[in-house]
């Protein structure tokens, strides 16, 4: 959670212990929000500490809000509208300069629940939506420009980037083909994707998310948009930047597990972030290059690609981090089997990745980018979500989860086996000179084995692969990275004077 200076000095801290820092990206005040906090811990101003004692306010009173306020929302559409055309360089231009009316809308939603009531009203209703787009244009300058302005949105949804899932899954609403907006909201979503999220939309969005219905209807409409993500992100001039603005709303629609939740049932969220995901990184495979090149027939990421030196796929793997650290959506996770094939297909991608060749010529002064992007990638991509799975297997409740897993593990470890015509646990010398340091499918199965005897009850012989022939296959690149680590560790040791 999150809180704003002023919620916080109007809030009861007493004996409370805090910590204060100051939000480098902006972001939303979470006070108020019931689905964050506890009522009782609401500021002044905020939910049933500023609700008791009070009547409810009259209707005539705002009367001039609710019909003035969906023609400035409306407003600030059509400028998006009237800059669809922007390029990639001019997109901040385009957002900068509706910064001031930006901020007034903030300011009306700070007014306080009553004025903010009126606005998410206003965003989420359908015929709202449709008495501005489906009103015909009159032959005025005013209705030419409206009439121009819904050409150009138009011509914008048509052209942004279309996810092309696997023909099992173009069923699912949040993989569809063509974006269908029908509230003000979703538009407003739209335009916040195509214009790489600008921090004044952003912050104008999320400052309403204590009101329940609207957090519904924006995290609802965030996952019907978000498998554009990786489009977005790839075409980016900037996205390191773009990355955190993506998490940082993400993060405050995902972090409540109740909705998270919500969305896995009905949006199919897990499915879309896996899809996403290795759509992305499909477009980057090459042909692994681990012992005899010409019979491996395994692809890996190409680390070498500015998706992995940009880390491109980050905003992905952090929200899926963030769903899975929810106990309920991790354990959907774990019993549907298309998601775990999914999955695997994934961490496929990455075993065995930027392999090294032993340089036995000249000094190597400098390590390539790749070696960094693909540490950063496994630990990120792999590790991460593998210990968030963990977390919620301690004892022998989710023992068949476990062994699920482990038996997926060594299905494709045997695959991938084969792939790189890895027939006997022996190297000839040719492959003794090279080695890749990136094996999760090995790590999940022995972070999982652990897991099952030491927390969950399980024997060794109940997890163990039956085919006995596949252990010493599977030791030896796991040995071979040690073997390969030990010179770097007894020069690190000798550099820096630490014992053995």
């Amino acid at each position: 959670m999150s809180i704003c200076r002023d919620c916080f000095k109007k809030g009861d801290h007493t004996n409370h212990d805090f910590n204060m820092f100051l939000s480098q990206a902006g972001g939303a005040c979470d006070c108020g929000d019931t689905s964050v906090m506890k009522a009782e811990g609401f500021c002044s101003d905020h939910g049933i500490n500023n609700r008791a004692n009070k009547e409810p306010v009259p209707s005539n009173l705002l009367a001039v809000a609710e019909a003035i306020m969906p023609k400035l929302l409306f407003r600030l559409l059509q400028h998006f509208r009237e800059h669809s055309d922007a390029t990639s360089q001019t997109y901040n231009l385009a957002a900068y300069s509706c910064e001031e009316f930006a901020n007034m809308l903030i300011d009306l939603n700070n007014m306080g629940e009553i004025m903010r009531k009126v606005m998410t009203r206003a965003l989420i209703n359908p015929d709202v939506y449709k008495s501005f787009t489906e009103s015909p244009c009159l032959d005025t300058r005013h209705g030419r420009f409206l009439k121009s302005n819904r050409e150009k949105y138009e011509e914008a949804v048509n052209r942004f980037p279309r996810p092309e899932p696997p023909d099992d899954y173009k069923h699912l609403p949040a993989l569809g083909e063509k974006l269908v907006h029908t509230t003000l909201l979703e538009e407003f979503i739209f335009w916040t994707f195509k214009f790489e999220f600008p921090q004044n939309l952003v912050c104008f969005l999320l400052n309403m998310l204590p009101d329940q219905d609207y957090k519904e209807h924006l995290t609802r409409t965030f996952v019907m948009h978000y498998s554009r993500i990786p489009s977005v992100l790839e075409m980016s001039r900037d996205p390191d930047t773009l990355s955190n603005r993506v998490v940082h709303m993400s993060v405050q629609l995902f972090s409540n597990e109740s909705l998270a939740l919500k969305m896995v049932k009905e949006l199919s969220l897990l499915h879309v972030m896996i899809i996403s995901l290795k759509l992305m990184m499909s477009k980057i495979l090459i042909q692994n290059t681990l012992h005899d090149p010409n019979k491996n027939f395994h692809f890996v990421i190409d680390c070498t690609r500015q998706v992995m030196k940009d880390h491109c796929y980050w905003p992905l793997v952090s929200d899926f981090n963030n769903v899975l650290s929810h106990e309920s959506v991790a354990l959907v996770f774990l019993r549907d089997d298309n998601l775990i094939d999914m999955w695997f297909q994934f961490l496929s991608m990455l075993q065995g990745m930027n392999v090294n060749v032993r340089e036995t010529t000249s000094h190597v002064e400098f390590e390539p980018n790749s070696y960094y992007a693909a540490f950063s990638c496994e630990l990120e991509a792999s590790a991460y979500p593998m210990w968030s799975i963990i977390s919620h297997l301690q004892d022998g409740t989710h023992a068949h989860l476990a062994k699920k897993i482990i038996t997926y593990c060594v299905n494709t470890l045997h695959e991938w086996l084969d792939a790189i015509y890895f027939l006997e646990p022996k190297l000839s010398p040719d492959e003794m000179m090279q080695a890749s340091f990136h094996f999760p499918l090995h790590r999940y199965l022995a972070a999982f084995l652990c897991q099952a005897v030491t927390k969950m009850g399980m024997s060794l012989s109940e997890v163990l692969p039956t085919r006995s022939y596949i252990l010493p296959l599977l030791m030896i690149h796991p040995l071979r990275v040690q073997v390969s680590s030990l010179p770097f560790c007894s020069f690190f040791r000798q550099s820096f004077k630490f014992p053995a």
